[in-house]
C-alpha cells in the first residue's frame, strides 16, 4: 500500500499531528503571544478585502507546517484544480461542483461534457439583468398594470437562506421600490403572514425550485397562486406575477410561467451553493444587478486566491485545516459563527446548511465508514448579544467550541459611539477567550474588595476562567457587495478543503433525502387514514393522535 492510499488516521502526517498535540497540551497561549511579540504579524493573512487574525489559536509555526504537510497528503492542491476544471468531483451523483462558474470572468473556458459552460451562464446574467431592468423601471408589470412594489421568493433550503441572507447583510444597498419577503417553511404561518403584508396587483412571486417539484416550495406555490386568483388575476395573468428559477420548464409552464419567465438551474450547481445563480434573483432585484455583480466580483476574488495562494498564506486552506485540528486532535464538536454586524445576522444560518450539510457524513468518498470525526455542529448569533447569552459556555463550559468572530472596521450607521463599542465588545471577547483569568488574578481582584478571607475563598472557584480557547478575527472594512461575496466564498471552499482532508463528497446529501422519501408515505397516512404496513409504533400513534384517534 503506497503512503497516498493510506486510510487517513494511518498517515504518517496525522500521526505526526497526534504527537505535536500531545506535546502541545500543556501550553496555553497566554505563554505563546509572552514568547513571541510578532505572533500578530506572523498569523495575519489578507484577501479579498478580508484580513484574518488567527494568531488566537493553540498553534505554533511548527503546528501549521504539519497541518500543511496533512493537507498535502492529502491531495488537497490537486483536488483544488478538479473543482475549478469541472472534474466530476461529486462522485456519487457523477456530476461536476462548478459554483465557482457562476462568478468566473466572462472569458474563462470551463468545460462539462465537453462544452464550455460560461456563455451560458453570462447569458444568464444578462437575461437577469433584462428582467430587473424591467421590474425596476415599471415595464414588467402586474395584471392591472402596476409596477411591482413587492418580491416574494418561494424556495427552501439554499433557495432560501443563501439569498435571505445576503439581502438583509446588503440592506444599505438595497434598490428604493422593491421589498423582498422571503416563504420557505411549510408551516401555514409563514405564507399566511407574507401574504397579509402584501398586495396582489403589485406583488412578483419567484418560485425557486430545481425540480419545481420540492413538496414545501410548491405548496407554498400554490397557495400564492391561489390567493392572486381569489383577488381577481386570470390564469392568463398568472404569468405576470410568477417567474421561476428550475430546470423542469415543462412543470413550471404548467402552472401558468411563461417560458420567458423561466431562469435555468444545472446540476453542476448543488443548492446550497447557489446564490450566485439566478437563484439570486431576490437579490439582485432588491439591490440592482450591479450590486449583484459586485458581489459576484468579491467571490471571484476570493476563488483566485484560493486557487493561487501557497497553502500556508491561504484563507480559505488555514481556517479549514485549523477546524481539522480541533475536531479530530482536540475532540471539538461544534464551530461558533459569532457576527458583530446587525446585517450578517443571518450568515450563521447560511453557514450551518453549507457546512452541516456539506461534511455531516459517516461514510468516505469511497463509501467506507469513518474511523474519525467529521463535520462539526455549526452554531452562532449577532454580536454583543450572545455575550449575554451562550457565551458563558464559551468562556466556563466543559465543551471546547473554537470561534470565528466576524466584524466590520466601519458601519453603515454610524450613531454616537456605538460602532466604538461593539469593536472593543468583539474584541475582548476574544481575548478573554484567549487569556481567561488565573487563580491568582482571580483572588487577587476578591482581595480588592475587602471581603472577609472565607468569602474570597468561597468565590474564587467561580470567578476563575481558564482561557486557551481558540479564536480567529475576520475583519472587513465594511459590508458591501464585494466584501459580502468573498466572505460567503471564502467560507465554502474551507468547507470543501475539510472535505477533502476528511475523503468526504461535499457535495450530496442522502440523508436530507431521506426525510423527504419518508414523508410522502407519512403524509398520505395523516390525510387518507390507512395505516402503513411495518410502521413503528410511535410513527403510528403520532399519526392517530393527529387524525384525532384513541
Amino acid at each position: 500500500m503506497t503512503q497516498a492510499s493510506l486510510p487517513l488516521t494511518r498517515k504518517p502526517e496525522w500521526m505526526a499531528l497526534n504527537d505535536h498535540q500531545a506535546h502541545m497540551a500543556d501550553s496555553h497561549m497566554r505563554e505563546l503571544f509572552r514568547e513571541d511579540p510578532e505572533r500578530f504579524q506572523r498569523f495575519l493573512l489578507g484577501a479579498a478585502g478580508l484580513q484574518l487574525d488567527y494568531s488566537k489559536n493553540r498553534i505554533t509555526r511548527d503546528t501549521l507546517s504539519l497541518l500543511v504537510d496533512l493537507a498535502n497528503a492529502c491531495g488537497l492542491p490537486s483536488a483544488i484544480e478538479a473543482m475549478f476544471d469541472g472534474d466530476a468531483i461529486n462522485n456519487t451523483e457523477v456530476r461536476p461542483a462548478l459554483h465557482t462558474a457562476l462568478r468566473a470572468s466572462a472569458h474563462t473556458d470551463i468545460r462539462v461534457d465537453g462544452n464550455n459552460i460560461v456563455p451560458e451562464v453570462q447569458a444568464t446574467l444578462d437575461q437577469m439583468e433584462r428582467f430587473v431592468d424591467e421590474v425596476h423601471g415599471g415595464a414588467f408589470t402586474g395584471f392591472r398594470g402596476n409596477a411591482f412594489t413587492d418580491v416574494v421568493s418561494i424556495g427552501i433550503g439554499g433557495s432560501y437562506l443563501g439569498p435571505r441572507m445576503v439581502t438583509d447583510a446588503l440592506k444599505p444597498f438595497w434598490q428604493s421600490g422593491i421589498r423582498c419577503h422571503y416563504v420557505a417553511n411549510i408551516d401555514g404561518t409563514n405564507v399566511s403572514e407574507v401574504l397579509g403584508e402584501v398586495a396582489p396587483a403589485t406583488t412578483l412571486f419567484l418560485i425557486q425550485s430545481k425540480s419545481f417539484g420540492t413538496q414545501e416550495t410548491l405548496a407554498n406555490a400554490r397557495v400564492a397562486r391561489q390567493w392572486l386568483l381569489d383577488a381577481g388575476a386570470s390564469e392568463k395573468d398568472l404569468g405576470k406575477h410568477f417567474v421561476a428559477v428550475t430546470s423542469n420548464v415543462a412543470a413550471a409552464t404548467e402552472f401558468g410561467i411563461r417560458e420567458d419567465g423561466i431562469f435555468p438551474m444545472w446540476d453542476w450547481v448543488g443548492g446550497r451553493y447557489s446564490l450566485w445563480s439566478a437563484i439570486g434573483l431576490p437579490i439582485a432585484l432588491t439591490l440592482g444587478m450591479d450590486h449583484f455583480r459586485g458581489l459576484l466580483a468579491g467571490a471571484r476574488a476570493m476563488d483566485q486566491h484560493f486557487r493561487e495562494a501557497p497553502l500556508a498564506r491561504n484563507m480559505p486552506v488555514v481556517m479549514a485545516l485549523l477546524g481539522i485540528w480541533y475536531v479530530n486532535f482536540w475532540g471539538a464538536d461544534s464551530h461558533a459563527i459569532l457576527v458583530y454586524d446587525e446585517y450578517l445576522k443571518e450568515l450563521p444560518d447560511h453557514l450551518q446548511q453549507l457546512d452541516m450539510e456539506s461534511n455531516g457524513k459517516r461514510v468516505d468518498r469511497e463509501g467506507r465508514p469513518v474511523d474519525y470525526a467529521t463535520g462539526p455542529v455549526i452554531w452562532g448569533g449577532v454580536g454583543a448579544n450572545g455575550q449575554h447569552a451562550y457565551h458563558q459556555l464559551l468562556h466556563q463550559g466543559t465543551v471546547l467550541s473554537p470561534a470565528d468572530f466576524i466584524i466590520p472596521l466601519r458601519t453603515h450607521n454610524p450613531v454616537a459611539r456605538h460602532h466604538a463599542v461593539l469593536f472593543a465588545n468583539c474584541l475582548a471577547q476574544s481575548q478573554a477567550l484567549m487569556q481567561g483569568k488565573t487563580e491568582a488574578e482571580a483572588r487577587s481582584e476578591l482581595e480588592s474588595q475587602d471581603l472577609l478571607p472565607e468569602e474570597v475563598d468561597r468565590l474564587l472557584p467561580h470567578k476563575v476562567v481558564p482561557g486557551n480557547k481558540p479564536s480567529n478575527t475576520l475583519v472587513l472594512e465594511r459590508t458591501t457587495p464585494e466584501t459580502v461575496g468573498a466572505l460567503i466564498a471564502l467560507y465554502e471552499h474551507r468547507t470543501f478543503v475539510q472535505g477533502v482532508i476528511w475523503n468526504l463528497n461535499s457535495f450530496d446529501q442522502w440523508g436530507v433525502e431521506l426525510g423527504k422519501q419518508l414523508g410522502k408515505p407519512i403524509l398520505n397516512q395523516l390525510e387518507k387514514g390507512t395505516d402503513g404496513d411495518g410502521i413503528d409504533c410511535s410513527t403510528l400513534g403520532l399519526i392517530r393522535l393527529f387524525r384525532g384517534e384513541p
